[in-house]
C-alpha cells in the first residue's frame, strides 16, 4: 500500500491553482444519463471518484471519452443497457447513488445498491427515496439492491426534514423529466447544487432557485447535450488556506472563488491570518503576527462546512489558546481525533465537542487517513511537526484532491508518496 512521508516544513510560499470541484463534477456527470446528446464536461479534476463515475456510466451502456490532462470528459449518451447500477462501483463512492434520479427518469426504473463512502457518520437516503415517491415513484427499500419505478414521474412537493445535498441534487435530476413544477423546500444550498442546475438548465431544463432553500422544477420533455465548466473547488480551496496558516507561509490560491469560502476566511482572521481577494485570487498569509484561538461549529452552506472541520483542527494544535470544535453535520466525524492525539496535539472529546488545547508540539508518528478530509488534516498537521509523519490509506486523499502532493510540493512542501 502507498504512503505519504511528510517532514516538517518552512512556511509554504507561491501559488497553487485550484482544480474543478469533485463535489460538483459528481453529480453533474450522473446528469448526463439524462441527456439525448453528447455532453462536454470541462475543468474536470483527475480524481478516483471521477473515473468510478465514468466507469458507472460505462456500466449503463454510454460512451465515456476521458481527457485528464485536459480537463476534459465527452460523455456520449446511448440506449441504456441496464436500469442497475453496477454493485461494485456503489460500494466504493456514495456519488454512484446519484445515478437513482437520472436513472429513473430516463428509463423509468432504476436499481442501485446501498451506497459506501467514507464512513464519516450516518448519512442516510431516505430523504432520496422520499422525493422520488413524491414523484409518483413505487419504491422498495426492503432489499439490497434499492429499486425504484414509475411509468411516468408526476410533480411533487417535497420538504426535506435536513437539508441534503445528495437528495436535493437526486430530486431535482429525477424532476426536470416529471410532468408538472415540483417544488423542494429546505432543499441544499451549496454552490454545487447552483452548478448542477446550471449544467441541467444548460440541457434543457427549466431550474429557479437553486442555491436558496426552495427550488422549483418544470418538468421538460427531454434534455439534450451540453458543454459546462465545473466550478472551482472550495474544499481544496479552504484546504490550501489552512495549510498556508498551519505553516505561516505566503500562499496565493488561483482559480478560487472567495464568495464559496466566507466561512472559512471569516475564521482564518479571527485567527489572525490574513487574506486578501485580489485579482489573481486569494492570497493566504499566516506570517503576519501570532495566530490565536476560535470556537467553531459545523453546519449546512453557507456555514462553516464539515468538509474543512479536520483541516482547521490540526491549525489549532498550533495557535495560541483553547479552541472548540462542534460537529453538527456528521456524528462520527471525529475518527482523525485519535490519530491527531497520536501526533501529540492533546485533543478531548466532551459530548459533540472537541476541545482543542493550543501550542502543542507535534511530533511525526504513523498514522490513519481515517477519511478523505482527515486525510488532508494528517498531512497538513505533518507539514507542522517534529520528525517526520507517515500517513497511511492515502487512497481516501487522492479520491479527492487531484495532484496533492504536487500542489504541495511547489509550494515547497517536503512531502513525499512511496509504495509500502
Amino acid at each position: 500500500m502507498a504512503k505519504y512521508l511528510v517532514e516538517k516544513n518552512g512556511p509554504l510560499r507561491g501559488e497553487v491553482a485550484i482544480s474543478g470541484a469533485k463535489n460538483a463534477v459528481l453529480p453533474i456527470l450522473a446528469a448526463t444519463i439524462l441527456a439525448e446528446g453528447p455532453c462536454e464536461i470541462l475543468e474536470v479534476p483527475a480524481l478516483r471518484d471521477v473515473d468510478v463515475m465514468c466507469r458507472l456510466l460505462r456500466g449503463v451502456g454510454f460512451h465515456v471519452e476521458e481527457y485528464y490532462e485536459e480537463g476534459r470528459i465527452l460523455v456520449e449518451p446511448r440506449k441504456l443497457t441496464t436500469d442497475e447500477v453496477p454493485r461494485d462501483l456503489v460500494k466504493k463512492m456514495r456519488a454512484s447513488f446519484l445515478a437513482m434520479g437520472p436513472l429513473l427518469a430516463k428509463a423509468g426504473q432504476a436499481m442501485v445498491a446501498a451506497p459506501g463512502g467514507c464512513t464519516i457518520g450516518a448519512r442516510p437516503i431516505d430523504l432520496h427515496l422520499k422525493g422520488f415517491r413524491a414523484l409518483g415513484a413505487t419504491v422498495d427499500d426492503g432489499g439490497d439492491p434499492i429499486s425504484a419505478r414509475a411509468d411516468k414521474l408526476t410533480a411533487g412537493k417535497v420538504y426535506l426534514d435536513f437539508p441534503s445535498v445528495g437528495a436535493t441534487e437526486n430530486i431535482m435530476m429525477a424532476a426536470t423529466l416529471a410532468e408538472g413544477v415540483t417544488v423542494i423546500e429546505n432543499a441544499a444550498e451549496e454552490p454545487e447544487i447552483v452548478d448542477l442546475a446550471n449544467f441541467l438548465n444548460k440541457m434543457g431544463a427549466k431550474i429557479k432557485g437553486a442555491g436558496t432553500d426552495t427550488v422549483r422544477i418544470e418538468g421538460v420533455q427531454a434534455l439534450h447535450g451540453a458543454k459546462h465548466a465545473v466550478i472551482p473547488d472550495r474544499i481544496e480551496t479552504g484546504t490550501f488556506m489552512v495549510a498556508a496558516a498551519i505553516t505561516r507561509g505566503d500562499v496565493l490560491i488561483k482559480n478560487a472563488l472567495p464568495d464559496h469560502v466566507k466561512a472559512v476566511t471569516a475564521k482564518l482572521m479571527e485567527c489572525g491570518v490574513t487574506v486578501e481577494d485580489l485579482e489573481e485570487g486569494i492570497r493566504v498569509r499566516g506570517d503576519r503576527g501570532p495566530l490565536a484561538s476560535t470556537d467553531i461549529k459545523t453546519m449546512p452552506y453557507p456555514g462553516f462546512p464539515t468538509d474543512m472541520q479536520s483541516q482547521f483542527m490540526a491549525l489549532m494544535t498550533t495557535v495560541k489558546g483553547t479552541s472548540v470544535i462542534v460537529e453538527k453535520v456528521f456524528e462520527n466525524r471525529y475518527m482523525h481525533i485519535g490519530e491527531l492525539n497520536r501526533m501529540g496535539a492533546g485533543i478531548r472529546i466532551e459530548g459533540n465537542n472537541a476541545v482543542i488545547p493550543g501550542e502543542q508540539r507535534l511530533h511525526g508518528a504513523q498514522v490513519i487517513a481515517t477519511d478523505l478530509r482527515a486525510g488532508a488534516a494528517l498531512v497538513l498537521a505533518g507539514l507542522r511537526a517534529e520528525g517526520v509523519t507517515e500517513v497511511s490509506e492515502i487512497y481516501h486523499i487522492e479520491r479527492g484532491y487531484a495532484d496533492f502532493i504536487g500542489k504541495l510540493q511547489a509550494l515547497g512542501a517536503k512531502i513525499t508518496k512511496v509504495e509500502d
